[in-house]
């Protein structure tokens, strides 16, 4: 015959609770995963995109390049034109790599997670064990008795 709530052990209840929440995480790990990979989906979409965009960009950049070489010959040599052009990459690239020098020396080197491990490492080791108080009216014994 079933129980009612009320006439229902402790014990009973507390099997059914932790079989409900067992259920609920195992619902929520399931969620978690088909959201992951429908973000995953989503994210290797627009990584191709852009891959695909980055690609087209850097080929009109060679074009752009040709196009003012050309440009410049009108005025100057083929070599002296393609020269300049090339110069002109070269300064761009070391202004970039000094910049990325330049950021790279002002990192702080992960200060605050170093001083909030020294924390929590003092707060875990034991202190200096102390040393037993000698009170004046008693004396110590010794081991022969004395």
């Amino acid at each position: 015959m079933p129980q009612t709530p009320e006439e229902e052990s402790l014990g009973s209840l507390v099997a059914q609770a932790s079989t409900h929440i067992s259920s609920l995480v195992r619902s929520e790990i399931e969620l978690a995963k088909a959201e992951l990979r429908f973000d995953a989906k989503r994210v290797g979409t627009a990584g191709a995109l852009f891959a695909g965009a980055a690609f087209m960009a850097h080929l009109c950049l060679i074009l752009a390049s040709f196009a003012l070489a050309y440009l410049l010959a009108q005025w100057l040599p083929n070599w002296a034109a393609f020269l300049i052009v090339t110069g002109i990459y070269l300064v761009l690239a070391g202004l970039a790599v000094f910049l990325g020098i330049r950021r790279l020396k002002g990192l702080a080197g992960m200060k605050r997670t170093a001083r909030s491990i020294k924390g929590l490492k003092e707060i875990a080791t034991p202190e200096e064990p102390a040393l037993p108080v000698v009170r004046p009216d008693r004396e110590p014994v010794t081991r022969d008795g004395t």
